[in-house]
């Protein structure tokens, strides 16, 4: 599989996770969602909340790409000045957020090409740090971080009595065809 297939790969598994997490969490009242779990991010809403505006901030920083990516266009926009904002206090309209996100996600990744990813990528941190980093390295990482909290919104959701299912990227990996072994094609 080549990197770029993987990036693709990896960005389905982040909208499938999305829509299995949305929809358990939308299975909890409001006040359930905003519970304080003692979580990093405090509540269920508040950690999906995070997840939007982490996701939103690296995707900002990937439309400075050279490639030029068009489909993160309009994300360019979005308003995100803190990693903890509630920028959607209701699940109903951070989910709908959450869906067009996850299809720009989806649509970019397909555009990215293998030669892309050795590129360096400057950018600057929230606070103000100024970086230059691999630009696979950082896709790893955005995909990486999107998995880490979402297994903490498993977890809350477990503790709240939801059941999300089977979360493993394996169930996505495509099956490849067996390879015969040498003593059956000697036969």
């Amino acid at each position: 599989m080549t990197r770029t297939r993987h990036i693709h790969l990896l960005a389905t598994y982040n909208q499938w996770m999305n829509t299995k997490l949305y929809e358990a969490a939308s299975s909890l009242s409001d006040e359930a969602l905003c519970v304080d779990r003692k979580a990093f991010f405090g509540s269920i809403l508040g950690t999906l909340n995070h997840l939007v505006a982490g996701d939103t901030v690296w995707l900002q920083r990937f439309a400075t790409h050279p490639a030029n990516y068009l489909t993160l266009g309009p994300i360019r926009q979005l308003p995100v000045q803190r990693l903890d904002q509630l920028l959607f206090p209701d699940i109903r309209k951070l989910s709908a957020h959450r869906v067009w996100l996850d299809q720009q996600i989806v649509q970019w990744s397909g555009s990215i090409a293998e030669s892309d990813l050795d590129h360096t990528l400057h950018y600057t941190s929230m606070k103000g740090v100024p970086a230059d980093k691999n630009f696979y390295g950082l896709l790893t990482h955005f995909f990486n971080h999107q998995t880490h909290h979402r297994g903490q919104v498993t977890t809350l959701l477990s503790q709240a009595g939801v059941d999300i299912g089977d979360t493993d990227l394996v169930v996505l990996i495509p099956s490849e065809p067996c390879a015969l072994d040498s003593a059956s094609t000697m036969m």
